[in-house]
């Protein structure tokens, strides 16, 4: 055996070498980063040609040879030895098998032994191709209990996460948790309950609302999470009480005008105020908004808007009705239990936000032909949300959501004077103040999902495959759309509810029910009123010629439009008297919610032939 300086690239590859398949760039990086910084530090094993060449054969070091080639090196040091009977297979073998890595322990014991001599972490970082942050994790070991380090020497190590709350704790703390949970000889250790008793609550910095200067005044010092990847803000602290009350000083500081701080229950969904009705859609001006911490501290915030004041349908013989049972004086008739729709009532009410959301996003950017734009704004007047009272008394009340859109076609010198580009935005405006898909008195019936397919509201709707909107399907609807979406569904609904909401975190699901495809017995109920107004045309023929007094006086326009922001004066189904007919009232803002006591009106049938007689 002889050691010689030779040229790496006069060396030649061994034919029976046992490995064949390519490194990691990784590992070449590294190697490549070894050789530059110390040079190769056990010199490749060759031996001279057998077949009468003069030249070397590479016996053990291909990756040596080829980095020093790589680092540019014009000569190493090599051993070289005879030939083996089988060219060195064996000895191929037992190099590449025969090996043991260092362990974590051993990596940060050599790392301090190394700053100790004067090297940097950079310098480190640099000389073993890792980077800085790997370093420091390494470094994080002597932050540990030197009795766990000792156990961890011998090959029971714990994994990141357990290693990174025990490098995070007190030295005395972990001195409790492995004097109560040290294992006995010749057993692993259980890191799991260790890191367990360890563990903290941690608030971090990118969950945060409030800035360095509420930060400062609580006392928060952020700590840098090295074992967390390093593409991400993972500063934390451990000081909950603090983050919690910056959070909540900065929601106060940060509270809207119509906003309201809220708690959570034990689901962590915010606790709104009574009566209140969450908005799923786009939430109006008028609509409320609830702030409040999640579970990870982090602020949150909800739409929410406060129904109006209804009154209890009264039933017959004293009894009152509501949602479809009926409660008498003495006692309550119960309806017997319904198997689940496919959709809850919540849901539905998701669905009507989200169908107007389409519907008017569609109404302001879809493209619409001049005709059929002004069709759709004669049948959004035809929506059951839109009652009109005739005109006789001279006294009408219109809403000032309105009177916006109708002053964009005025001049200056108050006269009509506009074009065409300027109807349109107007005409638009106004379906999207009309129509709406909403649950209660703002729906529109069924002119909005004819409206919808008309104008291809469908491609306007939101994705549903949310876990708010998925909770208000039932199983057999839940399944049907795993079936749909090729998502094999689980044995559990809530498994199977997790998957879709994962799978549809990159697409996009609309559920059936919430295509705008109108109910073809709904259009044909639409049409037969052209049939009723031409009966209610004859009758108003016979009846001309009457006496004044018959004649129906009081005219409103009400609309409750899908756009709760703005307030709409409401005037249905009665008369004014001759008092009231010479005063009428100067601001809408002091409609009366009766006339001469009379309630206001329902059902819009009920006039349908005083609106055909006024109309005369």
């Amino acid at each position: 055996m002889q050691i010689l300086k030779l040229d790496p690239r006069a060396l030649k590859d061994n034919p029976d070498d046992a490995r064949r398949s390519k490194s990691s760039p990784q590992a070449d990086a590294l190697l490549l980063a070894t050789v530059k910084a110390v040079g190769i530090i056990q010199p490749p094993v060759v031996s001279p040609e057998t077949d009468g060449g003069n030249g070397y054969i590479i016996q053990a070091g291909h990756r040596r040879v080829r980095q020093a080639i790589a680092a540019g090196l014009e000569e190493i040091e090599v051993i070289v030895r005879e030939a083996a009977n089988d060219n060195g297979a064996m000895r191929s073998m037992v190099e590449n098998i025969a090996r043991e890595p260092l362990g974590a322990v051993d990596q940060w014991r050599g790392t301090e032994r190394l700053i100790a001599l004067g090297w940097t972490e950079e310098a480190i970082a640099v000389a073993l191709a890792l980077p800085v942050r790997q370093i420091r994790k390494l470094r994080l070991l002597a932050n540990v209990l030197p009795a766990m380090l000792d156990h961890m020497a011998l090959g029971d190590m714990p994994n990141e996460q357990q290693l990174r709350t025990i490098a995070a704790a007190s030295l005395d703390e972990q001195k409790e948790a492995w004097k109560a949970l040290k294992p006995k000889k010749n057993e692993r250790a259980d890191w799991h309950n260790i890191s367990r008793a360890l563990s903290k609550t941690r608030m971090f910095a990118k969950d945060a609302s409030f800035g360095d200067d509420l930060a400062a005044a609580y006392g928060i010092e952020w700590v840098e999470d090295l074992f967390a990847p390093a593409d991400e803000d993972t500063r934390y602290t451990a000081n909950v009480e603090a983050f919690l009350g910056a959070q909540q000083e900065w929601m106060t500081s940060n509270l809207p005008k119509k906003g309201a701080i809220v708690e959570v229950n034990n689901w962590g969904q915010p606790e709104l105020p009574k009566k209140a009705e969450r908005v799923y859609g786009k939430p109006s001006k008028s609509d409320h908004v609830a702030m409040y911490l999640d579970r990870d501290g982090k602020v949150q915030s909800v739409a929410f808007r406060m129904p109006e004041d209804h009154r209890q349908a009264k039933g017959k013989d004293g009894a009152s009705t509501a949602g479809g049972q009926v409660v008498s004086d003495e006692d309550t008739i119960i309806d017997a239990p319904k198997p689940r729709p496919d959709v809850t009532q919540k849901g539905h009410d998701m669905i009507g936000d989200f169908r107007t959301d389409a519907l008017h996003e569609a109404l302001g950017r879809a493209p619409i032909e001049d005709d059929m734009l002004m069709a759709l704004l004669v049948l959004a007047f035809a929506g059951q949300n839109v009652r009109v009272d005739s005109g006789a008394s001279d006294t009408v009340f219109g809403p000032k959501r309105f009177r916006r859109h109708a002053a964009r076609l005025f001049s200056e010198d108050g006269k009509l004077s506009f074009d065409m580009e300027t109807v349109r935005v107007a005409a638009r405006s106004m379906l999207i103040e009309v129509l709406s898909c909403r649950r209660g008195m703002s729906n529109s019936g069924v002119v909005s999902p004819i409206a919808g397919e008309a104008i291809g509201a469908d491609g306007y709707l939101t994705n549903m495959g949310s876990e708010e909107f998925l909770l208000c399907l039932s199983r057999q609807a839940l399944e049907a759309a795993a079936k749909e979406a090729n998502v094999l569904p689980r044995q559990k609904v809530r498994e199977t509810r997790a998957a879709l909401v994962e799978h549809f975190t990159q697409g996009h699901f609309v559920h059936s029910s919430a295509l705008f495809a109108p109910d073809p017995k709904d259009v044909a109920d639409l049409i037969r009123h052209a049939d009723i107004l031409d009966d209610e045309q004859s009758q108003a023929a016979v009846t001309e010629g009457g006496s004044h007094g018959d004649t129906v006086e009081g005219a409103a326009v009400d609309v409750e439009a899908g756009d709760d922001s703005a307030e709409a004066a409401r005037q249905d189904g009665s008369t004014a008297t001759e008092d009231e007919a010479l005063d009428p009232f100067e601001d809408e803002d002091d409609l009366p919610d009766t006339f001469d006591g009379a309630p206001v009106a329902t059902d819009p049938d009920d006039g349908q032939d005083a609106y055909g007689i006024a109309a005369e």
